[in-house]
């Protein structure tokens, strides 16, 4: 298990065109990114019943090539300008895309996969949030990175949590957008967007939640999830399952890693352990955040995710989902706070938007 408590997270600064981007973040992480693909082909064949290859793998990497392209093709730019600039192949920087997709349906139990929240406060400006733990398997807490990124032109620009080599995980932008999200299982996986790139697009051209409600409308995703968007003004929830979006509003919202919307609840396929876990977390944050004061600062949410079952421990299984970092984002002050790990075990690592 990695010492958490002392975890060195590299802080990427990438301003330029798409491929320029793409270029600065694959050569500040190339020797990282070699030895990530060289463990097992992103520790894949550590976690799935049968191993692949990039051979193996050829025709589906191509086959969401096409579909990122036509999608996002300034993504799939910078995604050329990461391979150069990492010296590796351009399926390979496509396949750090697509673990996710790869790995598909889990049919591990499990204990976690993400709680996210985020609440609008009172009606002093400042005080909307939002925050979660980010549990994923595979020992991931090692390829945590901070991409701050702008293209010249635009006046916008965000900090991302990346994961080895990803273009998009989760962040914030300088219009005063956080994005989060929940792994949800339902409907067909298939060749489209990958939904952490959608989460980058959103944050590269969305100006505020409602503007990211109507762009994701307008995308094919590859496989369902649940969104969180917050501003200073809005929160909600979107889960996505296949071509259909559904959007849940609210003061203050909870998600884990079941469908909320009672439209998309009969084609929930969450194991039956992951649900009692989900529940579990769910009630939980519930029950816990109406004793954070509206105000209540990074340390006090990160407290919060700190405590079972919450935070979700190591067990030593490279299959099982744990928390491997915890993230509190604050959109009109342009923050991301950051807790690599178990967060109970770590320091708060701050990154801002006001900063040059």
């Amino acid at each position: 298990m990695t010492d958490t408590s002392v975890l060195s997270v590299p802080y990427i600064r990438a301003h330029g065109d798409p491929f320029s981007v793409g270029h600065q973040h694959g050569a500040a992480l190339s020797e990282a990114l070699h030895a990530f693909l060289d463990d097992g082909l992103t520790r894949l064949n550590r976690i799935l019943p049968e191993p692949v290859t990039p051979a193996s793998l050829g025709s589906q990497l191509a086959a969401y090539s096409v579909e990122i392209s036509a999608a996002t093709p300034d993504l799939a730019e910078e995604l050329r300008g990461l391979a150069q600039g990492a010296d590796i192949s351009y399926e390979q920087a496509l396949l750090l895309q697509l673990r996710r997709e790869i790995m598909g349906y889990s049919k591990i139990p499990t204990m976690g996969d993400c709680t996210t929240y985020a609440r609008l406060g009172d009606s002093r400006p400042g005080t909307a949030v939002l925050a979660q733990t980010v549990d994923l398997n595979g020992d991931l807490d090692d390829q945590i990175s901070v991409l701050d990124v702008s293209r010249p032109g635009s006046g916008r620009r965000s900090l991302v949590l990346s994961f080895g080599g990803l273009l998009g995980y989760l962040g914030i932008n300088s219009d005063g957008l956080a994005v989060g999200l929940n792994l949800v299982l339902g409907g067909q996986w298939r060749p489209g967007l990958p939904p952490y790139l959608a989460i980058r697009h959103l944050l590269d051209t969305a100006t505020g939640v409602d503007d990211a409600v109507a762009i994701l409308r307008g995308l094919r995703l590859a496989s369902s999830r649940s969104l969180m968007l917050c501003d200073g003004s809005k929160a909600v929830c979107v889960e996505i399952l296949g071509d259909e979006i559904r959007v849940v509003d609210s003061q203050e919202l909870v998600h884990t890693n079941h469908f909320l919307h009672p439209d998309f609840v009969l084609h929930d396929e969450l194991n039956v352990f992951a649900r009692n876990s989900s529940l579990l977390r769910l009630k939980a944050c519930q029950a816990a955040l109406p004793a954070l004061p509206a105000d209540a600062s990074p340390e006090e949410h990160f407290a919060l995710m700190s405590a079972a079952p919450i935070c979700v421990a190591d067990n030593g299984d490279v299959r099982r989902e744990r928390t491997v970092a915890a993230v509190v984002m604050r959109p009109e002050h342009g923050e991301l706070h950051l807790r690599p790990g178990d967060p109970s075990r770590s320091v708060t690592q701050s990154f801002s938007l006001a900063a040059p």
